[in-house]
């Protein structure tokens, strides 16, 4: 039994039913499961209290699950038993299961029974559309929100005689040779992590990743990154490499370590990792985030919304989406959004919590410079059919499967075409499996 199918026939059992709650005499108590950890996981617990601190009806309980697949597993278990937690963070590829499960409360009913009113228009629409339905309907809170940046170390590039960041892939190239010649090993740190290499690279080049508007128009898509400009792209990564001139820093923080040891010059990363860098760097190094490049020649597009949304699942009491509600109307204020950007790098999901933050120098402040690069990206293009997300089943399963042809082709154990086409191969048949086991049925 697959996953969507298992929590679809729990949310049948739990059952959903919002009206307005008693007056209670204690605090609702109502839970949040999230798939965060270390630093990040303390700042969530550091929200929370703020929460039940903000007002005297509900108590957030907030559990960190390990992972955001940990999470979801977790939660169908949770769901036998019938100890579903209220609130679930659920990460964006795992966007299109909660849709077909059926085990949530569509956060905009959730919130009109709860009597709060939300301007959906004033979220990012580069965020927003990664997990709205095909009528433009949120199910869910656009929660913790990145997108990938360069970033470029500006002492090195000046003593190579350079002074901006490579806005083309022709100018990371030339770039990397300067920095080869002025002494340095490693110009240029990659991973292929398919969310940095494939994903984000096909959204700013307004390259499908699947048919089917990258599957937002059925569960009969197809993968076709072996038929787009993603093979050239990633023949020149493996000639670089081969030349010396980029590295493979694959899995863990290898990649990030690198950039902030001054080992590498150049990474493509998460604006995520903003804050990670700026603690991290020795004291006195320049360095700075550019939007990721493109090929010359390219009309950009907006780049990829990274990160995860919170959902409302299934059969809880009426009392705890009331709670619930005034948890997610309480993330949404500015100030909020100001403070979880502040301690996390994480960006804004809204247009009023971006121009909060402006209005109060948030950006001007020393560390925080450059994350505003995130949200250039995101708006850069209103999202088209290629720039706007991923809506595929399995694509868990799909990013492994191009995460390991990926570090095939680089290490040489496959050409570049014939690497692309065994992971079409094989992320089709997952697709195929995937739409066999909801025959009949489409995504809203």
């Amino acid at each position: 039994m697959t996953v969507m199918q298992r929590l679809r026939g729990l949310a049948l059992a739990g059952g959903v039913v919002l009206s307005a709650g008693a007056a209670q005499a204690e605090p609702v108590t109502f839970e949040f499961w999230y798939g965060l950890t270390g630093d990040l996981s303390e700042r969530i617990q550091e929200m929370c209290q703020s929460f039940n601190a903000s007002q005297d009806q509900y108590q957030a309980v907030c559990t960190s699950q390990g992972d955001y697949e940990a999470a979801l597993q977790n939660a169908i278990a949770a769901f036998r038993a019938n100890q579903q937690p209220t609130v679930l963070q659920v990460f964006d590829v795992g966007t299109a299961d909660l849709m077909l499960s059926g085990a949530f409360v569509p956060a905009p009913e959730l919130m009109k029974q709860a009597g709060h009113e939300v301007n959906w228009d004033d979220y990012f629409k580069g965020i927003a559309d990664y997990y709205a339905t095909s009528s433009g309907e949120l199910y869910s809170f656009p929660f913790n929100s990145s997108t990938a940046v360069l970033y470029w170390n500006k002492d090195a590039f000046a003593k190579a005689g350079l002074t901006e960041a490579p806005k083309t892939y022709e100018e990371v190239e030339q770039a990397a040779r300067a920095l080869k010649e002025a002494g340095y090993a490693c110009p240029y740190a990659y991973d292929v992590d398919p969310w940095q290499f494939m994903e984000q690279f096909s959204a700013v080049h307004d390259l499908p990743i699947a048919t089917k508007n990258n599957g937002y128009d059925g569960l009969d898509a197809e993968l076709v990154v072996n038929q787009t400009r993603f093979v050239d792209h990633v023949a020149f990564f493996k000639r670089m490499t081969d030349e010396g001139l980029f590295q493979l820093k694959e899995y863990g923080q290898a990649r990030l370590q690198s950039f902030m040891n001054n080992e590498c010059m150049m990474m493509q990363s998460s604006i995520a990792d903003h804050g990670t860098v700026g603690k991290t760097m020795p004291d006195g190094v320049q360095w700075g985030v550019a939007m990721v490049p493109v090929w010359e020649g390219t009309a950009r597009k907006n780049s990829l919304v990274g990160g995860a949304s919170l959902w409302a699942l299934a059969g809880n009491s009426p009392e705890q989406y009331e709670g619930a509600a005034a948890f997610f109307a309480f993330l949404a204020k500015p100030e909020q959004a100001e403070w979880w950007s502040t301690v996390t790098g994480y960006i804004p999901v809204t247009n009023s919590g971006f121009e909060y933050m402006k209005s109060k120098g948030f950006y001007d402040q020393a560390p925080y410079q450059g994350r505003e690069v995130a949200i250039q990206s995101l708006t850069y293009t209103p999202p088209s059919a290629n720039s706007r997300g991923i809506r595929l089943g399995g694509f868990t399963q799909i990013r492994k499967e191009a995460r390991d042809a990926l570090t095939g082709i680089m290490a040489g154990t496959s050409g570049v075409q014939e690497g692309l086409d065994a992971l079409v191969e094989r992320g089709n048949a997952i697709l195929r499996r995937f739409e066999k086991t909801y025959a009949g049925k489409t995504l809203p």
